[in-house]
């Protein structure tokens, strides 16, 4: 195998969880959280309805729950279907620095894989935050010619980042955890043209689950090419636009991509985020009366308009990419939760009216998560907010109160008040909890 995949896998294969700072484990238990609040919430979706009734004729022995569920999958299609669940409400973690959706795609796959190869809590969290390391450290190296060419990084990468961990979890040396991320690597898919309908979620599900696929071979003695990665017309050449993974080794875990993880508390793009920051403010302070609003002028970083410029989104879907949607239901409704990203939402006729006095405009000096709302009422006058830094944003970061709070509210239809409580001491107590399993346990609906 090629040097740099050597090196990846030699740093996954060799590192131990006391290398790991309490900030870590920290974050560590926030992901999860937010994992499961996203993948338990949208576990009742269309889009998890469709999934499970296209796998279940051809499912294999039941070896892993479906979160929020009764049904229980064979590993593969549960890493699947888990994957996909984790990323419907767009409500999924997020690292600004290249756009990836870390933990979907890295832990849907290593839950995926408990039932079959059980594992203590600490060794599920240091293989976790190694795949999250691998998984961003590729990422911040290729993400700008990459995602320019219409790439979804979270599913092209996310398959590297779970192949990583179950290779990890599976105990694979050096040379069969760098043969785990060539297959990974020739696994690699995802395009941007399928943001706002159920591809996009497919993407994290697929990815988890070709992730622990290629583990699993690589385990038997599959082989993948020595140049997989970064080689002639390899990942890095054809994916990443000829980037350069030269010095991906040597930045991973300086300092661990976690500590640059954010949490999302809308569920939309995040670069909606500040948009719908700004609205509520006015919203709450200043414009009681939506059907007073004559004009919403917001500037925002021109990513903005590239990802989420969507005039008339027919579903909710696609209204979680409309800057058009996102700034007049937070005008119409006060939220941004995933009920205001529904269907019914979508077609909501105030909602419709108010979208289309919406005029946003790129402005190049604003940061991803900045952006200024101005609005102006029929007699007139107008009111301003500029958010500098949106709500879940690094700078302006979600409590561990609210994380908790996230769950509660999207878990509360499939879970117990008690099994909510028991999945979230879980996570915070994850390094000393014998067994790992335990996580499928409480994120399961009772039977």
């Amino acid at each position: 195998m090629s040097d740099i995949a050597r090196a990846i896998a030699a740093y996954v294969s060799s590192r131990r969880p006391e290398e790991f700072a309490p900030a870590v484990r920290h974050e560590t238990a926030r992901a999860l959280i937010n994992f499961f609040a996203c993948a338990i919430g949208a576990s009742r979706h269309a889009t998890v309805d469709a999934a499970l009734a296209a796998v279940q004729p051809f499912a294999g022995p039941p070896q892993a729950p479906v979160f929020g569920r009764r049904e229980r999958l064979d590993a593969l299609n549960a890493a699947l279907v888990n994957g996909t669940s984790s990323h419907v409400f767009d409500f999924d973690d997020t690292l600004l620095s290249c756009a990836v959706h870390p933990t979907g795609p890295v832990v849907a796959a290593q839950l995926a894989l408990l039932g079959q190869r059980p594992q203590s809590g600490a060794d599920f969290m240091l293989a976790f935050v190694l795949g999250v390391e691998v998984e961003a450290g590729i990422a911040e190296a290729i993400h700008a010619p990459h995602y320019a060419a219409g790439w979804h990084i979270t599913g092209t990468v996310g398959v590297l980042g779970a192949a990583a961990a179950c290779g990890r979890m599976l105990g694979l040396g050096p040379e069969k955890l760098a043969h785990a991320l060539g297959i990974a690597a020739t696994q690699a898919r995802g395009l941007r043209a399928a943001f706002g309908s159920m591809c996009k979620p497919f993407h994290v599900g697929h990815a988890a689950q070709g992730g622990l696929l290629a583990a699993l071979l690589a385990e038997r003695g599959f082989t993948a090419g020595a140049e997989m990665l970064e080689g002639r017309r390899g990942f890095a050449e054809i994916l990443g636009c000829g980037a350069s993974l030269a010095e991906v080794p040597e930045r991973l875990g300086q300092p661990f991509a976690l500590l640059r993880n954010s949490y999302k508390p809308y569920a939309c793009g995040v670069v909606l985020h500040p948009v719908i920051d700004g609205c509520l403010v006015l919203r709450e302070s200043r414009i009681s009366d939506p059907s007073q609003i004559a004009r919403i002028a917001l500037e925002v970083h021109p990513l903005v308009l590239e990802l989420t410029g969507r005039k008339v989104p027919q579903t909710g879907l696609e209204a979680k990419f409309s800057v058009y949607h996102a700034a007049a239901v937070a005008f119409v409704r006060g939220a941004g939760n995933e009920e205001e990203f529904s269907d019914a939402a979508a077609r909501d006729q105030a909602t419709l009216a108010l979208r289309a006095r919406v005029s946003p405009e790129a402005v190049a000096s604003l940061g991803k998560d900045e952006a200024c709302v101005r609005v102006t009422v029929q007699d007139g006058s107008t009111s301003e907010h500029h958010v500098a830094h949106a709500s879940g944003s690094i700078a302006n970061p979600m409590s561990d109160a609210a994380l908790v709070r996230k769950l509660g509210r999207l878990a509360a239809p499939a879970l117990s008040s008690a099994a909510i409580d028991r999945l979230v001491a879980l996570c915070r107590t994850l390094e000393t909890v014998p067994a790992a399993a335990a996580l499928n346990d409480a994120a399961a609906a009772a039977a």
